[in-house]
């Protein structure tokens, strides 16, 4: 399996992210983690600590003269804005200067003092930060790769921000990624973008934030990952939980799964063809991608595609939000943390990392090896008679 596991907190010296069974011989270019991270603090709408925010990585262990070893890899990134926090953070014994006593409407705030038993809803809101994501953007460089290695390439654009969509059915495609990065708000629609930031500049101008969609796009994923045989073997639905389990996400669709919930089956299924030059699906083609490259919980070798819904940031730069001091027990409105008028167009790349790990776990569970070389290998041996005719299970 492929697992992964961060730490660190938003205002804390750095984070560290360790990810596990990655074969050995994976080339790992380290500029290449860092242009991740950089697209990821891409966007219209993004708060100033985008700005002089530097991601300065440095790799622990588990990688030598740029390939992997088959250990566990350990990625840190820096933070550096620590000695401005080095007092309020120190792991030292101590009392912090200011305890933060009215949390925040829509955040983990509230409910993570009460559970942990904190009177400082910094005690929580550090970790809930979606800083963490970065940690999770460098274990998702790590895990694009591995797919690289199989031909599977992974893109985002926005699709929604407020109340501005795109009615576009145009996608981008594999080679489109830098297009979708170029635009102020990675939207691959240039003249809905434009709307799009308009809504972000009226948005801004009276201190409130904004959500929206990002669509992530896999292309290029064999045919056969992910299970029928359990529920939590079935892709579709670690795909959710991983896209789910980003900050401020809401709500996932795999496909046209919205839509489908109002069409008649005669429509909302994708018909099957014969395309033997179609080697990652077994000599078969979808004509359609309703379904969004899934079928019983597995790739069927069309484009795997996820909608990913955010909700508007809980942290305003006009604090109007109703809420409660948990000292005085007095009403009062929400403390202000520096925020963003909007992170959707971040939350692409955040959704494609998640998408990697999920898919590249897959394949490693699928293919195995120990090395790139025996990991490729399995993969093309299995394409390569995936589309034969099947013999019975039984033998014969």
């Amino acid at each position: 399996m492929l697992r992964y596991l961060t730490a660190g907190e938003s205002h804390g010296p750095a984070l560290t992210v360790i990810v596990e069974g990655l074969p050995a011989g994976l080339p790992i270019d380290v500029a290449g983690i860092g242009d991740e991270l950089a697209r990821r603090r891409l966007g219209y709408g993004r708060g100033p600590r985008m700005r002089f925010e530097r991601d300065e990585i440095r790799i622990l262990g588990g990688v030598r003269h740029g390939r992997t070893l088959g250990s566990p890899v350990a990625i840190e990134i820096l933070n550096s804005e620590w000695p401005k926090w080095e007092e309020e953070m120190s792991a030292a014994a101590g009392t912090p200067t200011k305890k933060l006593t009215q949390p925040r409407p829509g955040h983990a705030d509230l409910v993570g003092m009460q559970k942990y038993g904190f009177d400082d809803a910094r005690d929580v809101l550090e970790r809930a930060s979606a800083r963490e994501t970065a940690a999770r953007v460098a274990a998702g460089a790590l895990a694009k790769a591995l797919l690289d290695q199989l031909g599977v390439r992974i893109v985002s654009h926005v699709a929604r921000i407020g109340t501005v969509a795109t009615a576009s059915s145009q996608r981008p495609g594999p080679d489109d990624l830098d297009v979708v990065d170029e635009n102020e708000v990675r939207c691959f629609d240039a003249d809905v973008a434009h709307a799009m930031i308009a809504e972000i500049k009226a948005a801004a101008k009276e201190g409130d934030s904004l959500g929206g969609v990002a669509e992530v796009i896999a292309y290029g994923v064999p045919a056969g990952l992910g299970s029928h045989v359990h529920w939590d073997r079935k892709l579709d639905g670690l795909l959710a939980g991983a896209l789910m389990s980003i900050q401020a996400v809401k709500a996932v669709e795999i496909g046209d799964g919205a839509e489908q919930a109002t069409q008649r089956g005669s429509v909302a299924h994708d018909a099957i063809a014969v395309d033997s030059t179609q080697a990652k699906s077994g000599g078969y083609v979808r004509r359609s991608d309703h379904a969004g490259g899934l079928e019983g919980g597995m790739t069927s070798g069309a484009p795997v595609i996820a909608r990913v819904s955010m909700k508007p940031l809980a942290s305003l730069n006009r604090p109007v939000l109703e809420t409660v001091d948990v000292v005085t027990k007095e009403s009062t409105v929400s403390f202000k943390e520096r925020t963003d008028v909007t992170a959707v167009p971040a939350l692409g790349v955040v959704a494609e990392a998640m998408v990697a790990l999920v898919l590249a776990n897959e394949a490693v569970r699928k293919f195995g090896g120990d090395s790139v070389a025996e990991f490729v290998r399995n993969a093309n041996s299995y394409l390569e008679h995936m589309g034969e005719t099947p013999s019975s299970a039984r033998g014969a």
